[in-house]
Order: C-alpha cells, then sequence, then structure tokens
C-alpha cells in the first residue's frame, strides 16, 4: 500500500508517531549497550582477576617446587642466597612481590628490605597444611590478590612458605587498560544503533506523514467505519488471487459467512464467470454478473505499489432491483411504441375512411373502418380479459405490437387466463418479456412463417407459462447451457464490448425463477419451447 500523504494543512495532534519510535529505540539501545557494557566491564574484572591468581598461583609452585629455594631455606643464610633470585622472579613475572618466609611468618625476603625479618601478614593455615591458598589481603604493599604455598623437603614436610601477589592498584591498572576497549566498543554499538533508529524513523515518517499515533488511530477508525458504511461491495484481491480485505456489503451481496480475507477467491463457492472477474488482473467497468438470486454490476481497477502490480480493487452493486425495473420500463415502453404505432395507423385508416365519405361511398367506409380495428380489439380485449396483472397485460399486448413491427405474429394462446398471482410484477416482467424476446429474436433467425407462441395460466396452485417459437431451436447438446450467463446464439454487435449483458436474458429468467421455487425447461430442436412453473404466492384465482 502507498505511505500515508499528509495535506498542508492538517495539523498534528501530537509527537509523530516517527519520533515516538526514534526516542523509543534510541532508549532501547541505549539501555542494551549499557547493560552490555557493564556485563563486558564484570567479566573484564573478573578475567582480570582469574589472570592475577593464575599468575600468582603459578609462581609461588614454581619456587616451591625450586631445589634452589629447599636447599637455601634450610641453609645459614636464606636471604642471601634467595633475595636475589626471588627479585628477579618478581621482576620476570611482574609481580608487586614475592616472600619466601620461614613456618613462623619470618620474610627470608621482600620487595622492601626493611620488612626482611619481620612477620608476614596474611594467611598462613592452608599452606601450613600443605595446601595452596589465593586470597586478597592487605599487607605492607596494600590490598593484593596473592597466592600463598608451601615448601616441602624431601619428606614432605613443609620447611618454609611462599607467597606472591599483585595489589589491587595494578589489577586496576589492568582492568583499565580494557576499559577503552568496552567503551570503544560500546560507542560503536550505540552510534551504529542511534543512525538504524534514525533511518527507520525516517521511513515510518514517509510511510505515516508525520501523523502521530492517535490521529493515525482516529483515522483508521474512519476509514473502518466508512469502509463498512458505504452500500458498495468492497473487495481488495492480491495478485495472487487472494482477499485481503472485504466490507460487510461485499459479504452480504456474495453470500459469504464469515470474513474471507486470505482464501483464494476461487475457493470462496461463487460461480464461475464471477470468481474469475473478481481474481482478473485487468480493468472492468460494469460487467454483469449473477451471484445467487442477485445481478451484480461488476467493476475492477487494477493497483500498483512501488511499480509493481498489488493486485486490484473490487467494488459491487446490486443491479437486481433495477434490473427488474428496466424490465418494466422497457414493457412499458413497448406498451408505449404500440400506441403510437397504432395512433398513426389509426390517423392513417381515418384519412382514408373520411375521403371515402367525401367521395360519397359511406358503405364501403364503414366496412373499412370496423375491418381495421376488429383484429387489434379483439387481441386486446382478449389479453384484458384473460390477464388481470396490468403490467403483464401491458407487457403481452407491448411485445405483440413490437414483434408485428418486425415481422413476427405473437400468438396469445387461447387458454391463457391469469388472476391475481402474489409474485411481482417485475419478476413476472423478468420471466416473460425476456422468453418474448428471445422467441422473436430467434423467429427472426428462422424461415417465415416467423410465429411465437404463449400461454399462460393457473394449473393448481402454480402459474404455468410456456413460449414456444418458430426458429431454428436449440440444439440438444446445448440444451443445458442456454440457461448459463454469457451463453448466446447470436452474433456479437460490431464494436460491442465486454460486459454489457449479452448471454443475459435467459439467465436472469433462470435465476427469477429459481429464487421463487420454481422450474424453467427448453425442449431441444427445431422451434424451441420454454416452459416455466412457478408456485403461487396467494391461493389461485383464474381470471373470467
Amino acid at each position: 500500500m502507498s505511505p500515508l500523504r499528509r495535506s498542508p494543512g492538517r495539523r498534528r495532534g501530537g509527537v509523530s508517531l516517527a519520533r515516538q519510535l526514534l526516542w523509543l529505540q534510541a532508549l532501547v539501545v541505549a539501555v542494551l549497550v549499557a547493560a552490555a557494557s557493564a556485563v563486558a566491564y564484570l567479566d573484564a574484572r573478573e578475567a582480570v582477576q582469574s589472570t592475577a591468581e593464575e599468575r600468582t598461583t603459578a609462581v609461588v609452585e614454581s619456587i616451591a617446587d625450586s631445589p634452589l629455594v629447599v636447599e637455601a631455606v634450610t641453609g645459614e643464610d636464606p636471604t642471601a642466597v634467595l633475595q636475589p633470585y626471588v627479585e628477579q622472579v618478581r621482576a620476570d613475572a611482574g609481580l608487586s612481590f614475592v616472600t619466601v618466609m620461614a613456618p613462623d611468618r619470618t620474610r627470608f625476603t621482600h620487595p622492601d628490605p626493611a620488612q626482611i625479618g619481620r612477620p608476614f601478614r596474611g594467611s598462613v593455615a592452608e599452606a601450613l597444611a600443605g595446601r595452596t591458598l589465593t586470597e586478597t589481603y592487605t599487607g605492607t604493599l596494600g590490598p593484593s590478590v596473592r597466592s600463598t604455598g608451601p615448601v616441602l623437603d624431601a619428606d614432605g614436610d613443609v620447611v618454609a612458605l611462599v607467597s606472591a601477589g599483585i595489589t589491587v592498584d595494578r589489577v586496576g591498572a589492568d582492568l583499565a587498560e580494557a576499559v577503552p576497549g568496552i567503551l570503544g566498543t560500546a560507542a560503536l554499538a550505540l552510534t551504529a544503533g542511534a543512525l538504524g533508529s534514525w533511518a527507520i524513523s525516517r521511513r515510518v515518517r514517509r510511510q505515516t506523514g508525520g501523523l502521530d499515533a492517535t490521529t493515525l488511530a482516529r483515522m483508521v477508525e474512519h476509514h473502518e467505519a466508512v469502509l463498512h458504511a458505504v452500500r458498495e461491495g468492497l473487495l481488495l484481491v492480491d495478485r495472487e488471487g487472494r482477499v485481503e480485505l472485504a466490507n460487510d456489503e461485499a459479504r452480504r451481496l456474495l453470500d459469504l459467512d464469515g470474513d474471507p480475507a486470505g482464501r483464494p477467491v476461487t475457493a470462496l463457492g461463487l460461480p464461475g464467470p464471477l470468481a474469475t472477474a473478481l481474481a482478473a488482473p485487468g480493468r472492468a467497468v460494469d460487467e454483469v454478473h449473477l451471484s445467487g438470486s442477485r445481478v451484480l454490476l461488476v467493476n475492477r481497477s487494477p493497483t500498483r505499489a512501488a511499480g509493481r502490480s498489488a493486485g486490484s480493487v473490487v467494488t459491487l452493486r446490486d443491479h437486481t432491483e433495477l434490473q427488474a425495473l428496466t424490465g418494466e420500463r422497457d414493457s412499458v415502453r413497448a406498451f408505449a411504441d404500440s400506441l403510437r404505432a397504432q395512433a398513426h395507423e389509426a390517423a392513417n385508416r381515418l384519412h382514408t375512411t373520411v375521403s371515402l365519405v367525401e367521395l360519397g361511398r359511406s358503405g364501403e367506409a364503414v366496412e373499412f373502418a370496423t375491418a381495421s380495428l376488429a383484429t387489434a380489439q379483439a387481441l386486446t380485449d382478449r389479453v384484458v380479459g384473460a390477464v388481470e396483472e396490468p403490467v403483464l397485460a401491458a407487457l403481452l399486448l407491448g411485445k405483440a405490437a413490437g414483434a408485428a413491427e418486425r415481422g413476427v405474429t405473437l400468438e396469445i394462446d387461447p387458454g391463457t387466463a391469469v388472476g391475481v398471482t402474489g409474485l411481482p410484477a417485475g419478476d413476472l416482467v423478468t420471466v416473460v418479456g425476456n422468453l418474448l424476446d428471445n422467441a422473436v429474436d430467434a423467429a427472426l433467425a428462422g424461415d417465415p412463417p416467423r410465429e411465437v407462441a404463449v400461454g399462460l395460466a393457473v394449473d393448481g396452485d402454480r402459474l404455468e407459462i410456456r413460449v414456444e417459437d418458430s426458429g431454428p431451436g436449440v440444439p440438444e447438446e446445448q440444451a443445458a447451457e442456454v440457461f448459463r450467463r454469457g451463453f448466446t446464439t447470436k452474433p456479437p454487435p460490431d464494436g460491442a464490448p465486454e460486459g454489457l449483458g449479452r448471454g443475459l436474458g435467459l439467465a436472469l429468467v433462470e435465476q427469477t425463477v429459481r429464487r421463487h421455487g420454481g422450474t424453467v425447461s427448453v425442449r431441444p430442436g427445431p422451434g424451441a419451447e420454454f416452459t416455466v412453473s412457478l408456485p403461487l404466492a396467494v391461493p389461485a384465482r383464474t381470471a373470467p
């Protein structure tokens, strides 16, 4: 979907969503970097502490295992022998002190010569027991990490003790050396996080038009309200033919249960032509389709995002009532055209009659006038007397006159008798009008004489309608297809676009009949005959 665009005059309701997101991301990044830095610092401190303990322990064990030390501590002047040796080891190992002492704590060596001969400060119990101890203790040089272990003679007896240590200050110095790396890494992470947050914020700002969260929520609510309030069905279909959105009216018009979002159009149980129209990628304008008992106008417009097809927007309008009204209008128009034609013909006949009178041939004038009106009046009297439904009577008279003008004779079955049926007049016009139009077109495609016969009668609690023509008929293999929307045997007019209702008349008949619980059938072969049976909505009453 395209990003939201904020009009120049729209005021922001508060801090934009993009800025809020930037602040939140910056806070999260800062907290994470601070936490990571603290963990790194603690880890470095532990590593430095562990390294110091390992170094002091290694030096203690190395000196304690030296034969020189064992020999010196049992000699006459241990300090003279050990002081130079121990100081060299201390310097090489980078320790703060290395002290060799007698089991009674008397120092034989020390970095400060003034401390030689004085008692050692620290724990020696573990060392006297033959084990090496590591601890942090405050001695003459201050707090230090130190290891103290025993010097054993050949018999395994403790003859001296060795203590090596690193002052806490030196440990802190080693730790301080790691701090710049930790801070540098934290700074890089913080910078990268800030740049990423800024980039995301810019993208969000472009997509939301700089609107704040409250305004966006209000817009979504308004859009949802508008979407479900419109009286047109609206479908959003992605390029794979799946439904992304369907409003309430679309679900009603398509008789869908639940929300179809995420389902393929072909899996919604719709008629094949309608499903194809909804999922097609191109543009469509006012295509007429049938869905259950409804006639729908389908409009489809493709959408694009980032230069690529994103699917299509489909709108649906219920054309059922309009189709019925159109049928009624056509019947009234046909009736009016018939009246105009009859008026024109009556004027010609009247002029002829007047002229005969003026010529002194009154008898011939009377004979001509009565003969010219007999046929038309007989048809009118028969239809009006047999059909109580005024709209249906008008339709039959209009279709008869229209057929006559096209060179087709429309015969009303003498047995026609229809009283009050209780069926909607519009539906009767749809059924009878489309059957007659189809029959007249078929008769015109056949050889003379071109005739159409129609009969209507009440049989028990059903209305039976029969329309027969003298046309070429319906091939037996096509009998099952004649009621399918789009099926037609008529050649299309030159330049006629798709979706203008061709092949729709008989489909409307079948749909209307099915909606009322009736049946419709066709007799194949030369001279097609269509038969409709409709249940009456009121107790049957035959026209007098």
